[in-house]
């Protein structure tokens, strides 16, 4: 488990440019464990990798305007979470499309986790998450595509402000205009099923 006074990752931006295309990735400089920091900056490059992949850039680079940048939402406490975000524009489209992916870290393994390696394993994390975003979905009139029926068991996250935050991809849940709808669940309304070993459970502790 990690102390609570684990220090901030240094965190210096790339900015990566060419024709139809600007793009800002973090990477994590300076770490005692080296291992661990070529194990945040790779999983990192993969992922811009896959977006520009998913975006179409890598199969049509002379006909889609890409930008990108990032926000470092948590980096503190032996976690560090970020989001990456990617607009991709092609050519003659009505409109470009816009894509969210979050990254969370222990900082001293350099792991990365998905949704339900945050709790404790068996336990009724999904229909927790589930119940809240629910509840959230009809206090503040969120108009859905379809029914909500319940998060997938790794829904896409990020970790800020002692919250986890569950979000949904455009046309995932709601309307284009409606953009990514994000849900605020305080980690101590899931303590309970936070383990030890869990990066959130220094967030779980007052002060």
């Amino acid at each position: 488990m990690q102390p609570p006074y684990t220090l901030p990752l240094h965190v210096q931006s790339i900015h990566r440019t060419g024709p139809k295309f600007d793009l800002y990735v973090p990477r994590v400089v300076n770490m005692s464990n080296k291992a661990a920091q070529d194990r945040i900056n790779d999983t990192i490059n993969r992922e811009v990798h896959a977006l520009l992949r998913e975006s179409g850039y890598l199969q049509n680079p002379k006909t889609t305007e890409i930008n990108g940048f990032y926000e470092i939402k948590t980096n503190e406490r032996g976690l560090f979470s970020i989001t990456l975000e990617l607009y991709a524009y092609p050519e003659h489209a009505a409109h470009g499309t816009t894509w969210i992916r979050g990254l969370t870290f222990d900082t001293a393994s350099g792991k990365s986790y998905k949704l339900g390696e945050l709790f404790t394993p068996g336990s009724d994390y999904v229909r927790r998450i589930s119940a809240i975003v629910a509840a959230q979905i009809k206090e503040r009139g969120i108009e859905t595509l379809e029914p909500f029926t319940g998060i997938s068991p790794n829904q896409d996250y990020y970790v800020a402000d002692k919250a986890l935050v569950v979000y949904f991809q455009l046309y995932e849940l709601t309307p284009y205009v409606f953009g990514f709808p994000m849900f605020p669940i305080s980690v101590y309304s899931l303590q309970d099923i936070i383990p030890e070993n869990s990066p959130l459970q220094p967030f779980t502790i007052n002060g």
